[in-house]
C-alpha cells in the first residue's frame, strides 16, 4: 500500500514498499502539461522536459546518460495534457544515486542557449516525424478538431510559430509558475532503500516557489471535420466521443464498455470489421479520462479504396451496440481481462510508482487495488449500457488519405 509524507514546503513524496523485488522505480512528477500553457506558450512543458536533460553546471547531458549506463539503469520522462514525469528505474542499491541526479536535473539544469537553439531543432524534427506517420498524425488532428479553441485541442510537441519564441527567460518564467512545491510529487515503488524518503525529503522539501492557482476551463466538444490529403498508400480514420472525468462514477463501467467496443481482440469492432470482413488491419478505441472531462477514440487504419466502407462498418457497429446493447457474457469477459491487466501490472515496480504518482498528483488520493478490483466487479450490464448514451452524438472525425483520383 502507498503512504504520503507531505514535505513543510508541499511537496508530496508517495512511497510503496515492495521487498521481494530488487528494483526501485523514482518518479518526479509535475502538474504542468500541455494544457497549462498560454496559445503563444503551445509546446513549453514539453520544451521543458526536454531541456531537463541537457546537463547541469556539474553532469553534462553525457554525463547524465552515463552515470545511469554505468549503474545499469533508465531515465526518461513524457510529457502529457496534464502533467510532465521524469523518470528512473535502478536496481536498489543504486536508487539514491538515481534520486540525486533527478533532483540536480529538476533544480539545477542550465537553460544554455546553445543548447537551447540546438534542441529546438531536435524537437522541430520530432514534428516533423510525427506529420509523416499518419497513424499517428491523425490522432493530433482528431483533438484539434474536439478541441478547436481550447489547449486540450493543441499538439503537446508545439508549432514551429511557437517553438521559435522559447528561449531561457521564457522557460524559466513557465517554471516559475508550474514547478512548484504544490505541483511536485515524488513517487517512489520498490525495495526502497532505508533513508531514500529522508534523502528526497532533503533534495526536494525546501524549495519555495509561489507559483499560480490556474484553475482549468473545462473544454467543450466539438463535432467537427478535418480532412487531410497525403500521397500514402494507407487511409487513416478517427472517431472521437465525449467521455468520462477520472473523478465520474461511471469510469469503470466506461472501461468495460471500451474493451467490448475495440479495447481487445475480442471487442466487437477487431472482430467484426477485421476478422469477419478484413476491412482493416488495425482497429481499436481507447479512453482517455482527465480532471473534468475524457474523449473516446476510434481509430482505424485500411488502404483508401476501403475508407469508405471502414467508416460505413464503423459506425454500423456503434449502431448495433446502441440499438441491442451489450450481453452479460461481454461485460464478464471484459471485466475478467480489466482484472487480469490490472493485476499484471503490479509485478512492474515501474507501473506501480507511475499509478501512485498520477493518483497523489491527480485525485489526491490513493485506491487500492483490492478497491479498483471491488469496483470493477460491482460493474454491471445495466452501469454499462449507461455508458453507451455518450456513442449516440455525432462525432468528431478525423481522416489522412491519398487525393482521390480524377476519375473517382
Amino acid at each position: 500500500m502507498a503512504t504520503t509524507i507531505t514535505c513543510a514546503n508541499g511537496v508530496r513524496i508517495v512511497s510503496e514498499q515492495i521487498p521481494h523485488f530488487r528494483s526501485v522505480a523514482v518518479g518526479v512528477f509535475v502538474k504542468a502539461g500541455s494544457r497549462d500553457e498560454e496559445r503563444s506558450e503551445n509546446g513549453m512543458t514539453h520544451f521543458i522536459e526536454h531541456m531537463l536533460f541537457k546537463g547541469t553546471p556539474t553532469r553534462s547531458a553525457k554525463d547524465i546518460a552515463r552515470e545511469f549506463d554505468r549503474i545499469g539503469g533508465d531515465i526518461n520522462a513524457y510529457t502529457s495534457k496534464e502533467y510532465t514525469c521524469y523518470y528512473a528505474k535502478v536496481v536498489d542499491e543504486h536508487a539514491g544515486h538515481a534520486v540525486d541526479i533527478l533532483a540536480d536535473m529538476f533544480f539545477n539544469s542550465n537553460m544554455d542557449p546553445v543548447e537551447i537553439e540546438r534542441e529546438r531543432q531536435v524537437v522541430l524534427e520530432e514534428i516533423s516525424m510525427t506529420e509523416d506517420m499518419p497513424d499517428d498524425d491523425v490522432h493530433e488532428q482528431l483533438w484539434r478538431v474536439m478541441y478547436p479553441r481550447h489547449s486540450m485541442g493543441a499538439p503537446i510537441l508545439g508549432t514551429d510559430k511557437t517553438l521559435e519564441q522559447f528561449d531561457a527567460a521564457a522557460i524559466r518564467n513557465f517554471m516559475d509558475r508550474f514547478y512548484i512545491p504544490a505541483n511536485t510529487v515524488i513517487s517512489v515503488a520498490g525495495n526502497i532503500p532505508d533513508g531514500l524518503s529522508e534523502q528526497i525529503a532533503e533534495l526536494f522539501g525546501s524549495f519555495k516557489k509561489s507559483g499560480e492557482e490556474k484553475p482549468y476551463i473545462m473544454p467543450e466538444f466539438t463535432a467537427g471535420e478535418s480532412i487531410r490529403h497525403k500521397d500514402i498508400e494507407q487511409g487513416h480514420l478517427c472517431y472521437g466521443f465525449p467521455g468520462l472525468s477520472i473523478n465520474d462514477p461511471h469510469l469503470y463501467d466506461m472501461a468495460v464498455m471500451n474493451n467490448v467496443l475495440g479495447g481487445t481482440m475480442s471487442s466487437r469492432l477487431f472482430q467484426e470489421i477485421r476478422e469477419e470482413h478484413g476491412r482493416a488491419y488495425s482497429i481499436y478505441s481507447y479512453h482517455s479520462a482527465y480532471s473534468d472531462h475524457g474523449t473516446l477514440a476510434i481509430y482505424g487504419g485500411t488502404s483508401n479504396e476501403q475508407l469508405p466502407e471502414l467508416q460505413e462498418k464503423i459506425l454500423e457497429s456503434i449502431g448495433k451496440m446502441l440499438t441491442e446493447g451489450l450481453t452479460e457474457l461481454e461485460v464478464s469477459d471484459s471485466k475478467a481481462q480489466f482484472k487480469g491487466n490490472l493485476l499484471l501490472g503490479m509485478e512492474s515496480t515501474g507501473s506501480r510508482m507511475s499509478r501512485n504518482g498520477k493518483h497523489e498528483l491527480l485525485l489526491g488520493k490513493h485506491i487500492s487495488y483490492s478497491e479498483v478490483l471491488e469496483r470493477i466487479e460491482e460493474v454491471s450490464l445495466e452501469k454499462v449500457q449507461y455508458t453507451l448514451e455518450l456513442l449516440k452524438g455525432t462525432p468528431a472525425r478525423s481522416i489522412i488519405s491519398s487525393r482521390p483520383t480524377p476519375s473517382s
